[in-house]
């Protein structure tokens, strides 16, 4: 008996991390469906080469900071597994999407705050909630926060706070799912060159080299970097991996 291609969803897969995730996944051989919030033509370029490579894939439009709208995207993934895969649940979640601000805490305002909690906080959690019909029996989710919330760099006190409120739902996650035998963890990426950000790190040859100076392996991380380590996490040998913190930052600050 053949055993289905696995079906991973990953929030945020039409750039940055949540596209290197996107194309790792398919490289493995797992097929994807990719959200984006305004980026289509992007997303649909993931799509193509995730395609390219064998792999079937979808995109889908989401905001994950409109709640609202979670139950329609709940039903668009319903019916794209059933005419895309033939299927009527996917393997493995991924909490990608997100969106950066930098400001100090006595500057921070609450639009700021706000906007932050809905996007990494309270769109996870909601959107994971509903989507649980979905995930198979034995699957896998994973989070994704920061080694923002295990060292203190000033100007990312919200940002921060929401990815260690992240890190301890992934604990409950996992508690909880676990009688279904869904495995729940949490990667922590370091310092990595994208647009995130405003691309900060990748563009500014200072904060690069800080950055590199502080880290065990000499360097900023790169998207590849990220990918990989969620692909390992996703594939066949992380089954046993569960209500972890997994940090992929090339040992910065330790």
């Amino acid at each position: 008996m053949n055993t289905p291609t696995p079906i991973a969803l990953v929030t945020g897969g039409s750039r940055g991390l949540g596209r290197d995730m996107a194309l790792k996944l398919a490289a493995q051989g797992t097929d994807v469906i990719v959200t984006y919030r305004s980026g289509r033509e992007e997303a649909a370029a993931v799509v193509a080469a995730i395609e390219a490579d064998g792999r079937r894939a979808a995109a889908l439009q989401l905001d994950v900071g409109d709640s609202a709208r979670f139950d329609a995207f709940v039903t668009q993934v319903a019916d794209t597994l059933r005419t895309h895969w033939q299927r009527g649940q996917f393997d493995a979640l991924v909490n990608n999407a997100g969106v950066g601000v930098h400001a100090p805490f006595a500057g921070t305002d609450e639009a700021q705050f706000d906007l932050l909690m809905n996007v990494h906080l309270k769109g996870p959690f909601f959107l994971t909630q509903k989507l649980l019909p979905l995930i198979a029996d034995g699957g896998r989710i994973l989070n994704v926060s920061s080694g923002l919330a295990r060292f203190a760099l000033p100007g990312y006190a919200a940002y921060a706070a929401m990815k260690g409120a992240i890190e301890v739902l992934t604990r409950y996650q996992a508690k909880e799912l676990g009688a279904r035998g869904i495995a729940v963890n949490v990667l922590a990426p370091g310092a990595i060159e994208t647009d995130f950000g405003g691309g900060a790190v990748r563009d500014n040859a200072e904060l690069n080299a800080f950055v590199a100076t502080n880290t065990a392996l000499g360097r900023a991380g790169m998207p590849e970097d990220i990918g990989a380590a969620a692909a390992a996490l996703l594939g066949p040998g992380g089954g046993w991996i569960n209500g972890q913190r997994i940090e992929a930052s090339g040992g910065m600050f330790l």
